[in-house]
């Protein structure tokens, strides 16, 4: 057990299992979205800023583009997930490779990894010796959507309307923060996305907050981009006497 923020926390949250026994369905206040969770970063407070469409647009580009050559990505993360009062703080190192490779190698509080090879996701707890598979393509996990960094990265295609908002969240001088709003159809997914981009168009912060008001946020620091990476990191065989969760 750890205690965050004066509120017990227990072990690997049984939620973030069902994830994999249950890709598609989640229960009510469940902290996992597809949609609402690509490149999340969202708070309702603070007002909008102007979004004159040439800068705006040209802005969206050149982010956009920057990840085009990224062949590969890594950077330290923190992972907070806040409902009900009760707050859940993780963090760690991932690893992204075109291919849909993703490797999540969380450190505190506990070990785990969760993984993707490109066709199947996984889950591996240590202190349960327990590892949980399942397709990739089912996946409604919130870290899937990562995968389009270093893929078909289009911000347009996914929100109906995006907007400078630097009020919305705190960043340093020179970050630009961008807030998006869903889709028609997709309102109950969830409310609004903003994203804090750093001068050199890295992703500072993701924050979503999901129509039951509950947030996922991921902060990240210490990017790096095309750097030495073997891709075996992105295979993992369970250690003898582990318990397998087959979802496929």
């Amino acid at each position: 057990m750890s205690r965050l923020g004066g509120q017990v926390i227990g072990r690997t949250s049984v939620r973030e299992k069902e994830v994999l026994i249950h890709p598609i369905s989640r229960s009510p206040g469940h902290p996992i979205s597809r949609l609402a969770c690509f490149l999340a970063v969202f708070l309702l407070a603070g007002a909008a800023g102007a979004w004159n469409t040439d800068e705006g647009e040209a802005f969206v580009e050149q982010f956009e583009s920057s990840y085009h050559a990224v062949e590969s990505l890594r950077a330290d993360f923190t992972q907070t997930y806040v409902s009900g009062g009760r707050t859940r703080v993780e963090s760690g190192v991932a690893y992204f490779a075109r291919g849909g490779l993703m490797r999540w190698d969380y450190q505190q509080p506990q070990p785990k990894l969760f993984l993707s090879d490109g066709k199947t996701m996984m889950l591996y707890v240590p202190s349960e010796k327990q590892l949980t598979r399942a397709p990739l393509k089912a996946g409604d996990d919130i870290r899937i959507p990562f995968l389009l960094l270093l893929s078909r990265f289009n911000l347009r295609r996914v929100f109906s309307r995006l907007e400078f908002a630097p009020a919305a969240l705190e960043h340093q001088p020179g970050d630009r923060v961008l807030r998006a709003y869903p889709k028609k159809g997709l309102e109950g997914e969830y409310q609004q996305v903003v994203m804090v981009i750093s001068p050199q168009l890295d992703i500072r912060r993701l924050l979503v907050i999901l129509p039951d008001e509950s947030r996922m946020e991921f902060s990240f620091d210490h990017a790096v981009r095309n750097g030495p990476m073997d891709r075996s990191i992105f295979r993992f065989t369970a250690p003898a006497g582990t318990e397998i969760i087959d979802q496929r």
